[in-house]
């Protein structure tokens, strides 16, 4: 008995150990914790600017070039248009709450359908996305290095790969200080022999205009929509302008002009420019095509390419190359920078949870990394208008879901609770409402995709991810009556969880199994009771590193809206929203 005592006490002292070690490691990236006020110093701006660095990235110009040489300019950049306004307009109440509450986009979805541990099965899907993203970038890395030094495309994309990891160990801080410093000189080396050769030479622009592609010229709902589909698959993105929005301040009535400002500019807001610049890639290939060499082809969606021939239009050719590698080695950096990031964040989350372990980030880095070069070593780039178009039925799937129980369940139905609860213990494990809408939506798509309900659905497939999951969503809400949202309607702490302004409250409260302090939002009263029988808190981190369910409170029956305590936090949610 004696012995069984000792290994109970070892094993306990094991993982408060490990919930030390993580608490330690997470301090500078949270990786699956709320962002408190003590680390979020930054103001909007800088938060803002930070986060727009990271849309740098080159995967736009061969995005819009590929639908450009398929489907025409027309049709092209009507169907840029259209998926930039739905992104838009899904990207909103995602990123509101996520720089509201302080919370990526993993911890938002815990709360908004999918339960404690059914967001998991979402932040695989992001992390995917950083990984196909990452390879794509690496790869137009990789084909600077070949075209201009003459590195073969295996060893470049290696090379791609690696440069990228002293800077994403280190976190928000070296994130933040790269994107600041970098941003100037990318605009100036993308934009400004742009806007000459737009000056200089009105026939090139002429060209654009009427560039038909592979189509008849015509302008065509179904090309608009195949256009769109691949340009859906960009928006994860969100989700790693929400690693970066997360740690915007509390907002005031003092600073709330700046906060939406940047929030909407750096949230949302930053599909304006991949838009821009998608419209700009169908203008490089049109001009390589047109005004270079016709016989291109594919090879004209190769941003560095369209890089040397518009440098080369306006300054001698060993100037025009060597600018071309510097934009391509600055802008494949800038994103593959946050790739890794918020990849390591989305596998670590995920692991962690699932395991009750924390090996540490930085492992999970060299995985994201590992799957990234792989890929580029398959020669995902060949195949970027399929994987995409592929890629694009689950992404809408997952973010429309997660937008519509924001926007109807919890705001017009009110079903789903106001305020994003992300704690072990205060949710159920797993929540059909999400579950349900993402896969229903996920497999039509999917099966309209592969032709299984004939030629004429493909190619709006799509849609049908879109119009399930904003159907599904609030119907399986009100078919469950929100009994799975919750798990407890309170945390056993007295004070409040929100401040006056609607803001999570800054106070701190000490965990009794890491003995670190945590803000109150991050803390919830323990089941274990002191030695004299007092109250204890505990770390929303100490409980998703716990295997032994000895800290959760027990589970609460769904009371009455009228006798719930919780609902004072939701009114006060309501409150300051409606004084914005």
């Amino acid at each position: 008995m004696q012995g069984a005592g000792v290994a109970v006490v070892k094993l306990m002292a094991s993982r408060a150990g490990n919930a030390r070690a993580a608490a330690e490691d997470s301090l500078e990236d949270y990786a699956f914790r709320y962002v408190p006020r003590t680390f979020r110093r930054w103001s909007a701006g800088s938060i803002g600017v930070t986060a727009l660095g990271s849309i740098a990235f080159l995967a736009d110009f061969s995005i819009g070039a590929s639908v450009g040489i398929e489907h025409g300019t027309s049709n092209a950049v009507l169907g840029i248009l259209f998926a930039s306004l739905i992104i838009f307009i899904v990207g909103v109440p995602i990123a509101y709450y996520a720089a509201r509450y302080n919370l990526d986009l993993d911890l938002i979805a815990r709360g908004s359908g999918f339960g404690y541990y059914g967001s998991s099965i979402t932040t695989v899907i992001f992390a995917v996305f950083t990984c196909i993203f990452f390879a794509l970038e690496g790869a137009i890395m990789g084909q600077g290095l070949h075209v201009v030094i003459g590195i073969p495309l295996p060893v470049g994309y290696l090379i791609s790969t690696v440069v990228v990891v002293p800077i994403v160990i280190h976190g928000m801080r070296a994130l933040e200080r790269l994107q600041f410093w970098t941003t100037p000189l990318w605009l100036g080396l993308a934009l400004l022999p742009l806007l000459w050769v737009i000056v200089s030479d009105p026939d090139a622009v002429r060209a654009f205009a009427g560039f038909t592609g592979s189509s008849d010229g015509d302008i065509s709902f179904e090309a608009v929509i195949g256009s769109a589909a691949v340009c859906f698959a960009l928006t994860p993105q969100l989700a790693e302008q929400i690693d970066v929005i997360r740690a915007m301040p509390p907002r005031t009535r003092r600073h709330r002009r700046s906060w939406w400002a940047w929030l909407l500019f750096a949230g949302p807001g930053w599909v304006l420019f991949s838009g821009i610049k998608q419209v700009i890639g169908v203008f490089l290939a049109v001009y390589l095509i047109t005004r270079v060499d016709p016989s291109l082809g594919q090879r004209a969606a190769e941003p560095v390419r369209q890089f040397i021939a518009l440098y080369e239009s306006i300054m001698p050719e060993w100037l025009a190359v060597g600018l071309a590698l510097v934009l391509v080695v600055i802008a494949q950096v800038k994103i593959n920078v946050t790739n890794a990031y918020s990849g390591s964040l989305a596998w670590s989350n995920v692991y962690t949870r699932l395991t009750k372990t924390y090996p540490g980030r930085s492992i999970f880095i060299f995985f994201n990394l590992a799957i990234a070069l792989a890929l580029m070593w398959l020669d995902v780039f060949s195949l970027i208008s399929f994987v995409l178009s592929l890629y694009a039925n689950v992404v809408m799937a997952w973010l429309v879901t997660i937008a519509a129980d924001i926007v109807i369940n919890k705001h017009v139905l009110r079903v789903s609770p106001i305020y994003p609860e992300f704690r072990r213990g205060m949710l159920r494990d797993w929540n059909p409402v999400g579950l349900v809408s993402v896969g229903l939506a996920s497999v039509l798509s999917l099966a309209a995709f592969g032709g299984l309900f004939g030629d004429q659905l493909r190619p709006f497939s799509v849609l049908i991810a879109i119009g399930v999951a904003v159907v599904a969503t609030p119907v399986m809400a009100l078919v469950t009556r929100g009994r799975y949202y919750l798990r407890r309607q309170t945390d056993g702490i007295s004070s409040p969880i929100l401040d006056v302004d609607g803001n999570p409250s800054g106070q701190r409260l000490r965990c009794h199994v890491t003995g670190y302090t945590f803000e109150r939002p991050d803390m919830l009263v323990s089941a274990e009771r002191g030695p004299h029988g007092e109250t204890q808190y505990v770390s929303s981190l100490a409980l998703t590193l716990d295997g032994s369910d000895q800290y959760v409170l027990p589970a609460e029956p769904p009371p009455r809206r009228s006798e719930s305590p919780e609902w004072s936090a939701h009114d006060v949610v309501r409150r300051a929203e409606r004084s914005g």
